[in-house]
C-alpha cells in the first residue's frame, strides 16, 4: 500500500523560502505522476503543482506560478515543492498527492489516488 510522507513545513516570514519534500513508499514511484495541493482554514483544497512521471512536464496553479517549483527524484522516491517569495496567503496545510492509475496528472482532487497526511506552512506578515 502506498504511503506518502511530507516534511519541510514550518513558520516563516513573508518573502522567505521553504522546500517541502514528499517521500513515497509501497510501490514503484517512477510509475506515478505526482502533485501538491493545499488547504487553508475554511477553504477548499486547492491545486498547487503537478509533475509527470519523467519530470518532462510541470503544471502550476495560477496563484503560485513563477514562485513555486515542483520537481522529483525518482531514484530517491521523492517529490519536492520549492516555494519562494512566500506570502501570508500561502498559509495552509500542504498535501502531497499521487495521480490515479499512475499516468493521470493530479491537477484536481478527483484525479488523486492517494494523499499524504499534510504539512503545515505558515507565513507571517
Amino acid at each position: 500500500q502506498v504511503q506518502l510522507v511530507e516534511s519541510g513545513g514550518g513558520l516563516v516570514q513573508a518573502g522567505a523560502s521553504l522546500r517541502l519534500s514528499c517521500a513515497a513508499s509501497g510501490h514503484t514511484f517512477s510509475n506515478y505522476a505526482m502533485g501538491w495541493f493545499r488547504q487553508a482554514p475554511g477553504k477548499e483544497r486547492e491545486f498547487v503543482a503537478a509533475i509527470n512521471r519523467s519530470s518532462g512536464s510541470t503544471f502550476y496553479g495560477n496563484s503560485v506560478k513563477g514562485r513555486f517549483t515542483i520537481s522529483r527524484d525518482n531514484a530517491k522516491n521523492t517529490v519536492y515543492l520549492q516555494m519562494n517569495s512566500l506570502k501570508p496567503e500561502d498559509t495552509a496545510v500542504y498535501y502531497c498527492a499521487e495521480g490515479k492509475n499512475g499516468v493521470v496528472l493530479p491537477t484536481t482532487t478527483q484525479r488523486v489516488g492517494s494523499w499524504g497526511q499534510g504539512t503545515q506552512v505558515t507565513v507571517s506578515s
